[in-house]
């Protein structure tokens, strides 16, 4: 088990739902089964497995950010495709540690202000020992919420630019 510092957070169910009947471009998502693993899953915070119904949809995480707290988050309110499955699932395991923490792999943590602004971020190498990529992310949010003015911060792969999850101040 891999205790995590900073707990990530998956796409929420009652969003999710709204997704699975029409993403945040409109679009009603086709479902496909899969036909081989590792699709990142913003439901559960895992990849996928080869027969899982998946379907790729449009997400703009910053939107309901800006709605709860009343702000317009202007043109940071990027929209971009996520994996999620076709129905219901599980939800994330809070026991796995930080999702996503392919060894070698580079991830841009992005900062954001209770306003949906970002106000900073990095890209990090994470190591090629999975022990040490856990830590790494950690080390990353520390720094990050190390910024008073940061609310949360976004995970996203750069080989991509995908939003992977969020991680909101302690």
């Amino acid at each position: 088990m891999t205790t995590v510092t900073h707990q990530p957070t998956a796409i929420p169910p009652n969003v999710l739902e709204e997704l699975r009947e029409g993403d945040d471009a409109d679009v009603i998502p086709r479902p496909h089964v899969n036909d081989t693993d590792g699709a990142p899953l913003r439901c559960c915070l895992r990849r996928s497995r080869a027969g899982e119904r998946i379907s790729l949809v449009s997400y703009a995480p910053l939107r309901r950010l800006a709605a709860e707290a009343g702000v317009d988050p202007g043109a940071y309110d990027e929209v971009g495709p996520v994996f999620i499955h076709t129905s219901c699932c599980e939800g994330p395991d809070s026991a796995f540690g930080y999702p996503f923490a392919e060894t070698g792999a580079l991830r841009a943590f992005r900062r954001y202000s209770t306003e949906g602004r970002i106000t900073g971020g990095t890209m990090v190498q994470l190591p090629k020992d999975p022990g040490e990529a856990q830590t790494t992310v950690d080390r990353a949010l520390h720094a990050a919420f190390s910024d008073p003015e940061v609310a949360l911060v976004h995970v996203r792969a750069v080989e991509y630019g995908c939003f992977l999850y969020e991680v909101r101040r302690p």
